[in-house]
C-alpha cells in the first residue's frame, strides 16, 4: 500500500545554519534508536551508491559489505514501467527490508525503512532517475519509522543530505525506547505518537487470556495493512495463519517492494501474540548473502523455514523447491484496491457508499464451471504462470485444519468506488481481522496454560520455602490429554476433525520451543516474585502462633536463609561490601 507523506518539516536558511551550529548528536544516544540515516542514489554508470550517511562511518566497517547490501536493498528491482506516461512524473513509495547484521557476532538482523522516489523525465538519461532515503535500525519499529520517513524523505529532497544530521539531532535526544508502551517523540515542531511493539524477550499476555485492547500491539508490525495486502485472498488468510504458526517456508511475490514488504509484515503480525521465530525478509533480493545458500539447494532438499518477499520473478525458478507461494498486490502501483475473485467491481453501496463485502464476491459459496476451470488451470500451471501475468493466488501442498470464518468476513466493509474513504475502511477492516486472529491465536495457545501457571502460598502456610516447580511438559502426554479434552468451544467451531495435526506440527516446528521457553522463564520469574511478595507481607507472629517448637526453629532457619539471600541480591548490600574493602587512610 503506497503512503504519500503527510507530515513535513521545511528546511533551508536559518534551519540549516542552526543545524550546522548545534553540537553533533551523541552517537550512543542515537544508536538506541537508529544505526544510520542514508541517502542512496542510482548511478547509471556505477549502480547503487551511498550518496550520504549519518553517522558517516555507520556502514563502512572493513569487510562487512553492509554499504552495498543496504544500497541494493533500497531500490526496486527495476524502474517501474507502470508510471504514467507523462513528460515528467514523480512516484514516491515506502517499503522495508530485513538483512543480516554483519557486525554482530551472533545471528542478528537490521531493519531498513525506505522512502523511494522515482522520477520520470524524458530530458534525463534513460528517461528517469531514482533515489532512496533509508533509516537503518536494529529495532523493528515500523509504525515509528514510517512516520519519521514521511518527514525525512521529502526533507532530504528539499534541503539535501544535511537533513540527515538535522533529523538525527532530534532522534538523539529522545528518551530510551520503552517497548510495549506508548511514547510521544518530538521532531521539530511536531510529535510522533506511537505505541512500540513489545520487546523480543517480552512473553506478552498469558496464553489463557485474550488481551483486552486489540489496538495495542502484542507483536511486530501491528500497523501493517493486513486487509489491503490480502484483500484478493481473504479466504486464504486462515491457511496462511496456519503456515505461519507451524513455521512453513513461504515465498511472497508482488509487483513492487511496497506491496511485498507490506504482505510479509502483515503475515508476521497475523500470529501475535505468538513469538515468531522464523527468519523473514520483507524485501529479498539476489544480492542478499543468503541467496547463494538458498540457490544451491538440490531438488527435493527441504527448504529452510523462511518467509521471503520478492518482486524479481527469477526467484520462481531459482527457489522452486519452496512449497508455499502466494502472490499479492496489483501491477498498478497507484492502485491499492484489488478486485474480488471473478473480477467484479468492488463497489457495493449505492453511489460509491460503503457496504458489506459480499461472500459471493469472494467465491465462497458460489460455483460455476468457469471458476472451476480457472482454478484447475491455475493449479496446473503453478507459480510459473506469474511469469506471463500477475494474479493473486496461493499455491501450497499444505492441508489446512482451520476453516475460514464467514462471520468475520461478513463484517468486513467495502469502500465502494470512492477512494476517499478507502483508507478509513481499511482501518475498520484491519481492526476486525486483527481482533479475530488475536483471539484465534490466543485460544490455540490456551491449552499450554497449565504448564505456565504460577502458584502462591496457600493461607496459613509458610512462604519461606522454595516455590513448587512448574508442571513438566511432555509432548506425547500433552497431545493425549488434549485429545481427551477436545479443542474447546472456540476452536471446535473453526477447525476440522484433524485439528490435532495442527498441534503436532506446531510442537515439531521452529516456533514452539522458543515461545514455550520464553513463556516458561517468564512464569518462573513471576512465581519467584509472587513468593517474595508473600514473604514481605506475611504476619510472622500469626504464622508462628500455630507452630510447634521444632517447626519454629526450622522456620527461623528458613527466614534467616531467605534474608541473607535478599541481602546478597541487594545493590545496597553489594555497595557496602565494596566500601568495606577500601582501606581507611
Amino acid at each position: 500500500m503506497n503512503r504519500i507523506p503527510s507530515v513535513s518539516l521545511r528546511g533551508g536558511g536559518a534551519n540549516e545554519d542552526a543545524a550546522a551550529a548545534s553540537p553533533p548528536p551523541d552517537p550512543a544516544a542515537l544508536s538506541r534508536w537508529v544505526r544510520a540515516f542514508c541517502v542512496i542514489r542510482f548511478d547509471l554508470e556505477r549502480g547503487q551508491l551511498v550518496e550520504a550517511c549519518f553517522p558517516p562511518d555507520a556502514l563502512t566497517a572493513p569487510g562487512s559489505g553492509l554499504d552495498r547490501l543496504v544500497a541494493f536493498s533500497s531500490f526496486p528491482d527495476s524502474m517501474s514501467h507502470h508510471l504514467p506516461r507523462h513528460r515528467s512524473s514523480v512516484h514516491d513509495s515506502l517499503f522495508s527490508f530485513r538483512i543480516p547484521d554483519p557486525s554482530s557476532p551472533r545471528r542478528a538482523f537490521l531493519y531498513g525503512f525506505v522512502f523511494n522516489r522515482q522520477r520520470q523525465d524524458e530530458r534525463l538519461p534513460r528517461g528517469g532517475e531514482q533515489k532512496s532515503v533509508v533509516i537503518l535500525s536494529h529495532a523493528p519499529y515500523s509504525s515509528l519509522f514510517r512516520l519519521l520517513l514521511q518527514i525525512l524523505g521529502p526533507l532530504c529532497f528539499d534541503v539535501g543530505p544535511s537533513a540527515l544530521a538535522m533529523v538525527a539531532s532530534h532522534v538523539a535526544v529522545w528518551p530510551a525506547p520503552a517497548p510495549g508502551h506508548p511514547m510521544e517523540l518530538p521532531i521539530g515542531s511536531a510529535a510522533l505518537r506511537v505505541h512500540l511493539p513489545p520487546a523480543a524477550d517480552d512473553p506478552g499476555p498469558p496464553p489463557a487470556l485474550l488481551p483486552a485492547n486489540p489496538s495495542v500491539p502484542y507483536g511486530l508490525f501491528h500497523d501493517a495493512d493486513l486487509f489491503a495486502a490480502f484483500r484478493g485472498l481473504l479466504l486464504h488468510l486462515w491457511t496462511l495463519w496456519e503456515l505461519m504458526v507451524v513455521g512453513e517456508p513461504i515465498l511472497v511475490v508482488a509487483p513492487s517492494p511496497a506491496q511485498c514488504s507490506e504482505a510479509v509484515s502483515a503475515l508476521v503480525s497475523l500470529v501475535a501474540p505468538l513469538l515468531y521465530s522464523v527468519d523473514f525478509r520483507p524485501y529479498f533480493t539476489i544480492h542478499d548473502p543468503d541467496f547463494a545458500r538458498l540457490n544451491v539447494l538440490a531438488e527435493g532438499e527441504v527448504f529452510p523455514p523462511m518467509v521471503l518477499g520478492v518482486t524479481n520473478l527469477f526467484f520462481l525458478k531459482s527457489l522452486k523447491s519452496i512449497p508455499n507461494v502466494v502472490s499479492v498486490g496489483s501491477p498498478n502501483p497507484y492502485s491499492t484496491r484489488v478486485l474480488p475473485v471473478g473480477g467484479q467491481s468492488p463497489g457495493n453501496g449505492m453511489n460509491g457508499t460503503p457496504g458489506k463485502l459480499k461472500l459471493e464476491k469472494l467465491a465462497i459459496n458460489k460455483f460455476s464451471p468457469t471458476s472451476l476451470l480457472n482454478s484447475i488451470k491455475l493449479r496446473r500451471e503453478g507459480p510459473l504462470s506469474l511469469m506471463t501475468e500477475h494474479k493473486e493466488a496461493l499455491w501450497s501442498t499444505y492441508s489446512p485444519t482451520t476453516k475460514p470464518d464467514t462471520s468475520v468476513l461478513n463484517r468486513l466493509i467495502d469502500a465502494g468506488v470512492s477512494p476517499r474513504i478507502e483508507e478509513s475502511m481499511s482501518v475498520v477492516n484491519n481492526e476486525i481481522l486483527r481482533r479475530h486472529f488475536l483471539e484465534l491465536t490466543t485460544n490455540f495457545l490456551a491449552p499450554f496454560g497449565p504448564y505456565l501457571r504460577t502458584t502462591t502460598p496457600s493461607e496459613g502456610t509458610s512462604p519461606f520455602v522454595d516455590p513448587p516447580l512448574l508442571p513438566p511438559f511432555h509432548a506425547d502426554e500433552f497431545i493425549n490429554g488434549l485429545a481427551a479434552r477436545g479443542p474447546g468451544k472456540f476452536l471446535s467451531k473453526r477447525m476440522r476433525s484433524n485439528w490435532l495435526d495442527l498441534y503436532r506440527r506446531f510442537l515439531e516446528g521452529p516456533n514452539f520451543m522458543p515461545w514455550f521457553r520464553q513463556r516458561r522463564a517468564a512464569a518462573e520469574q513471576e512465581q519467584q516474585r509472587l513468593w517474595r511478595q508473600a514473604r514481605m507481607n506475611v504476619d510472622i507472629e500469626k504464622l508462628m502462633s500455630n507452630m510447634s517448637e521444632i517447626e519454629r526453629i526450622d522456620s527461623f532457619d528458613a527466614v534467616e536463609r531467605y534474608l541473607l539471600r535478599e541481602m546478597e541480591a541487594s545493590p545496597r548490600h553489594l555497595g557496602a561490601q565494596k566500601i568495606q574493602g577500601v582501606p581507611i587512610a
